[in-house]
């Protein structure tokens, strides 16, 4: 069994790639912040030009034409960094001139892609310089004591001051971790603002909406079937306590009955109900390692004690089959979603382990964007299906409760790949 270490050695290097990853979104956008200025700039002069020359109703559709490359760059790149699709709704150019002047002016994207424009040629470019100055100073000053030792002797290396020894170029290690930690509080938080900024000024607000309401029915559907869930849940319990607890506490109170009155008739000889004792005992016994049985199924304990690293880390070690398992830095998880990640890794290694014939699991545990990513591989006979009633079937219903993606690819011969992706932020 392989576990990384996700203590607090693994959060800073979350917090370490979270920082490396805005800055570089910061510095991309001066791909376009640049172009968005000078488009800008030029925009005034070019529309008068081609209006005095009579040739506005040519060259205006291709200008928009342009500004639509641009914001098609920048969408990709905040889809990239957002993680989610920033859909474009441009009506098609074309046709004789007067059409293509008329749709171009007309559309509404064209208004939504000149605010953009505005935003990216002044706010983008101010936080995209700022992402570069913070990112190359942070380089150049971790760099010093190499500059030093490669300058030829007597001439100082400047950055804030002259660096002309040792010592100083040392010290400006220093400099570049304070100037790392300004990056690791401005620059995420710049970041996410941006695009999220930029993302709605190029979104339609009529795709917004169908989204939304997309999302909404989603959200009843996934709602509907965890109600049916839930209630599958509790009947299930139900029937555990009923078959198993209830039937062992019920023997406990005839046993005790039957030790009261085996006391009342031979007071004297407390012996004789020794064994109705022991038996008693056992049964209390039995019923109390079922009842924890219960409990376990509802939520287990582990996770309140060890988190979910440390309860996979006791599954994988209790698999009868050799399990490989793999757990990367993980975003703050909720109390029911670690349930859900836990159980989808329990119910995956009983299939593997009962019905697959598999003599491997991996399993791997990550998380990414702030979404926390399951996937569990095994290399049985395959044949897996999710619509058969099966337990997984209840790992979906899970998973889509709390708007995730569950997605099992089982062909007949194996191998079986189980995996679930759920959102830790909304």
């Amino acid at each position: 069994m392989n576990s990384d270490n996700t203590s607090g050695p693994g959060m800073f290097g979350r917090r370490v790639r979270i920082t490396v990853r805005a800055c570089g979104h910061l510095v991309g956008g001066i791909a376009t912040a640049l172009p968005a200025l000078v488009t800008l700039g030029l925009l005034p002069l070019l529309t008068v030009s081609m209006s005095v020359l009579l040739i506005g109703v040519f060259g205006l559709p291709y200008l928009v034409l342009w500004i639509r490359v641009l914001a098609g760059r920048e969408r990709r790149r905040l889809s990239r960094y957002l993680g989610r699709d920033a859909p474009a709704a441009y009506r098609r150019i074309e046709g004789p001139a007067s059409t293509r002047l008329r749709i171009a002016l007309t559309d509404g994207a064209t208004g939504r892609d000149l605010l953009w424009l505005l935003f990216q040629a002044t706010a983008g470019l101010v936080v995209s310089l700022f992402g570069l100055a913070l990112s190359v100073a942070v380089l150049f000053a971790a760099s010093v004591p190499l500059w030093w030792y490669l300058v030829p002797e007597g001439r100082p290396v400047s950055m804030l001051y002259p660096v002309d020894s040792w010592p100083d170029a040392v010290g400006m290690l220093g400099l570049a971790v304070g100037l790392f930690g300004i990056a690791m509080l401005a620059a995420p938080p710049l970041a996410r603002w941006h695009a999220r900024a930029g993302r709605r000024l190029l979104t339609s607000p009529t795709r917004r909406r169908k989204h939304l309401a997309e999302q909404v029915a989603e959200l009843t559907a996934s709602r509907a079937a965890a109600l049916d869930a839930h209630g599958i849940e509790l009947r299930r319990i139900e029937r555990d306590l009923h078959d198993g607890v209830q039937n062992r506490l019920v023997a406990v109170t005839m046993h005790l009955g039957m030790v009261e009155r085996a006391l009342s008739r031979e007071p004297s000889r407390p012996a004789t109900a020794l064994p109705l004792v022991r038996e008693v005992q056992e049964t209390a016994v039995e019923a109390l390692a079922e009842l924890r049985q219960v409990v376990r199924a509802v939520y287990p304990p582990i996770l309140a004690d060890r988190g979910l690293g440390g309860a996979l880390a006791a599954l994988a070690a209790r698999c009868p089959i050799s399990c490989d398992l793999r757990i990367g830095d993980l975003p703050p998880i909720p109390a029911a979603l670690e349930a859900t990640g836990y159980f989808i890794v329990a119910e995956s290694l009983t299939n593997a382990v009962k019905h697959s014939g598999a003599s491997r699991v991996e399993v791997s545990v990550s998380g990414g964007k702030g979404d926390l990513m399951v996937t569990v591989t095994d290399n049985g006979d395959g044949g897996a299906d999710a619509t058969g009633g099966t337990g997984l079937l209840g790992l979906r219903r899970r998973v889509e409760a709390h708007w995730g993606r569950f997605t099992l690819d089982s062909p007949p011969g194996g191998p079986t790949v189980i995996e679930a992706v759920l959102p830790c932020e909304w």
